[in-house]
């Protein structure tokens, strides 16, 4: 969510019962304008929270011109104290997928491979390399794996150029209530994987300049997102359910949307069952 609307933002997702100390946003509300103007980033966004044993990581992103261009992604232990974090790898992204339960809120935590996968361990021994994964590195990857499969944006909001980049539609006035309540509406801001498979004869009724992202109708399994209808109907709120803390909301016929995720960094792989 945008960080200068960030108090607005969060009473609009205070109803799943999660939120910041006024300690904290305050804290935020000093330390974000700061690191827009000292990384020089065009906008920043606040990401959310992981919640960890000892200890929580607040996320931010940073932003530049082309809004689908990787984004620069900061950790912070106090809301003032902020650590860029690396991109993330392909091979970041499979190691972490071996690691199971709750972060330890330390970022130096080192977790032995060799007690969870022994093969993956081997691997990295005959590389030359210990087989460890430090929780950094599970940080980078849980955000880049939340963002590629959960974060969201309104159908409009953003436009791509002839170019290929991604801006924010200047038009963009909202979606109405009858669309807003849609998951069609609704599109995953990242690279698109379903829209590649699509034919001719689909993607005749598309706008190549708005339509250039997948939607959440086809979203694997069926059901992982819950939509409300809060303050009295007047915001839209989406929640994932293969993410816990995932909310994402809109507020009918304006600009206002975002989303912001506050949880344990788990996904919820007992969710297939569940529906």
């Amino acid at each position: 969510m945008e960080a200068l609307a960030l108090p607005a933002a969060l009473a609009l997702v205070a109803g799943g019962g999660a939120g910041l100390s006024p300690e904290r946003r305050a804290a935020l509300g000093a330390s974000l304008p700061l690191l827009q103007r000292d990384y020089r980033f065009e906008r920043v966004w606040f990401w959310g929270c992981i919640q960890g044993l000892r200890g929580a990581y607040y996320i931010a992103e940073g932003l530049g011109p082309n809004r689908a261009a990787p984004r620069s992604r900061l950790y912070s232990l106090n809301c003032l104290d902020w650590s860029l974090l690396t991109p993330a790898t392909k091979e970041m992204l499979a190691l972490a997928e071996q690691l199971k339960g709750r972060f330890q809120g330390d970022p130096s935590f080192e977790y032995n491979l060799a007690e969870i996968n022994a093969e993956a361990a081997a691997r990295l021994t005959e590389g030359g390399r210990e087989p460890v994964i430090k929780e950094e590195t599970r940080l980078i990857a849980t955000i880049e794996q939340i963002d590629r499969e959960v974060g969201i944006v309104p159908r409009g909001a953003f436009v791509k150029t002839p170019l290929g980049s991604v801006h924010e539609n200047r038009h963009f006035e909202g979606l109405s209530l009858l669309e807003a309540k849609k998951l069609s509406s609704y599109f995953h801001f990242t690279e698109p994987v379903n829209l590649k498979n699509k034919t001719l004869l689909e993607k005749a009724d598309l706008d190549p300049s708005t339509d250039f992202l997948d939607s959440l109708e086809h979203d694997i399994p069926r059901g992982s997102w819950s939509i409300q209808l809060e303050k009295g109907g007047t915001v839209v709120v989406l929640r994932s359910l293969l993410w816990l803390g995932l909310t994402f909301y809109h507020v009918p016929m304006t600009k206002q949307f975002g989303y912001v995720y506050f949880g344990t960094g788990e996904k919820n792989l007992d969710l297939p069952f569940m529906l």
